[in-house]
C-alpha cells in the first residue's frame, strides 16, 4: 500500500496512523536502538534525485537536491528543484527550514508544495511538486543498478519518467545518498552521465579536492547491462573562466582519465547555473550545476555522453 505524504521533508518524530517513513536505499550510518540523537550532531546528509532523458537532440534534466545538516539543538534542511530544457533553467523550488533534533535526520517527508509517494520497503516511488497550476511528478520505477561507495555512499540508477502537466517524458534517474562526518572537509563534486540507453556513469569525489588531484574521483558505470568500476579517476580542469560574484574560477571543460587508462575522455559545459555563497571573503563559496556534454572512451569504444555535473568550491 502506497502512502501519500504531505508534511515536512526531513524529520519524522513518530510513525503514526497515515504516516510513512522514507529512507535512503541503504542507511549511511548505523541506526541501532542505543544511538542518541546527539550522536549525529555536525553530520551533513545529501539525498539527490536527477532525472534525464536518454534520447533526443537536446537535454531535458530535472535535479532535486536535498541537504540536511545537524547541529546542537536543531537540524537545518534545504530542498531545491530545477528543470533544464533546451537552454533554459527553471528553479521551481527552493526552501530551507529548521526542525528539532531526531534520531533519523536523513529521513524524508514532504514540505510545502513538495510531496512524496512511498512504497513498500520505504522506497521513494514519486517526487512531486504541485503549486497552483504548476505540477511535476518524478516517477521512479525499476532499479537498473545500485552501487555502494567505500564510505557508505549509495548510487541507484532507476527507470524513471517525468509527468509535466499532461506530458510524460521517459528516461532514467539517479538516486544518490551521502553522509559527511563533522571532521570531514567540504563534500566533493559528482556527475551523472548517460550515452543513450547503452552507458550510464556516476563520477564522485567524496571530499573536496583541487582540480587534477590524482585519483580523487571514483567511477561506476553500466555498459550494455554490465557493471564497471574505476576506483581511481583524475578529473582536471582543461579550461576555466572567472566567476566574478565569488572571485573564483570555475571550469568550462574537464579531462577524465582513470589510473590504469581504462577510461578517458572530455567533458564541456553546455549550460550553467552558478551561485556565490556567503563568507568572510575575499573568496566566496561557489555552488554550480553544469549541464555537460562530451565523450568517454572505454573498452575500445567511444561514447558521446551528456548529463549533470555538480560542483562546489569552499
Amino acid at each position: 500500500m502506497k502512502a501519500l505524504l504531505f508534511l515536512t521533508l526531513g524529520v519524522l518524530p513518530t510513525v503514526g496512523c497515515g504516516d510513512s517513513e522514507s529512507a535512503p536505499p541503504r542507511s549511511p550510518v548505523s541506526t541501532g536502538g542505543s544511538v542518541a540523537a546527539g550522536n549525529f550532531e555536525g553530520r551533513a546528509y545529501e539525498r539527490n534525485f536527477v532525472f534525464t532523458t536518454l534520447g533526443g537532440d537536446s537535454a531535458f534534466l530535472v535535479p532535486w537536491l536535498i541537504d540536511t545538516r545537524t547541529r546542537p539543538g536543531a537540524v537545518d534542511r534545504r530542498a531545491r528543484g530545477w528543470i533544464f530544457r533546451g537552454a533554459a533553467w527553471d528553479a521551481f523550488y527552493d526552501e530551507g527550514w529548521e526542525t528539532a533534533p531526531t534520531r533519523t535526520p536523513w529521513r524524508l517527508l514532504p514540505h510545502g508544495s513538495l510531496r512524496l509517494i512511498v512504497g513498500e520497503g520505504d522506497a521513494i516511488e514519486h517526487v512531486l511538486f504541485s503549486e497552483g497550476a504548476r505540477e511535476l511528478d518524478l516517477e521512479l520505477s525499476s532499479v537498473l543498478v545500485e552501487w555502494t561507495g567505500p564510505r557508505g555512499q549509495v548510487f541507484r540508477i532507476q527507470e524513471a519518467a517525468i509527468y509535466l502537466s499532461d506530458q510524460r517524458v521517459a528516461g532514467v534517474a539517479l538516486d544518490m545518498s551521502r553522509v559527511h562526518a563533522p571532521d570531514q572537509t567540504e563534500p566533493g563534486d559528482w556527475a551523472f552521465l548517460t550515452s543513450g540507453d547503452s552507458l550510464q556513469v556516476v563520477l564522485e569525489s567524496q571530499e573536496h579536492s583541487e582540480p587534477g588531484t590524482p585519483g580523487a574521483f571514483r567511477g561506476w558505470g553500466r555498459l550494455d547491462f554490465r557493471e564497471l568500476q574505476w576506483p581511481a579517476l583524475t578529473l582536471d580542469w582543461a579550461e576555466l573562466r572567472a566567476f566574478r560574484p565569488a572571485r573564483q574560477d570555475v571550469p568550462v571543460s574537464w579531462t577524465v582519465v582513470s589510473e590504469d587508462a581504462d577510461v578517458e575522455g572530455e567533458l564541456a559545459v553546455q549550460s550553467a547555473q552558478i551561485q556565490a555563497g556567503q563568507g568572510p571573503g575575499p573568496l566566496l563559496p561557489v555552488e554550480a550545476l553544469f549541464v555537460v556534454t562530451g565523450e568517454l572512451r572505454l573498452e575500445g569504444g567511444a561514447y558521446p555522453v551528456r548529463g549533470l555535473f555538480r560542483l562546489t568550491r569552499p
